[in-house]
């Protein structure tokens, strides 16, 4: 059961790093703009499987 929990904090971790990629990549130049781009940014990716689920259901 750990290894389970375990698998599924590394895979929505793993996603969160994904949806903030493009943030990271697009204001790296700045300090003061890259922390405040990922601070309004980090709700959005936290709740990355909620978008994939309604993602999956419009499709279907």
């Amino acid at each position: 059961m750990r290894l389970l929990i375990i698998i599924l904090l590394i895979v929505y971790l793993a996603g969160v790093v994904v949806a903030l990629v493009p943030t990271v990549q697009a204001n790296w130049a700045s300090s003061d703009q890259f922390f405040s781009s990922i601070a309004n940014a980090l709700p959005g990716a936290l709740a990355w499987p909620a978008a994939v689920y309604r993602d999956a259901i419009d499709r279907g």
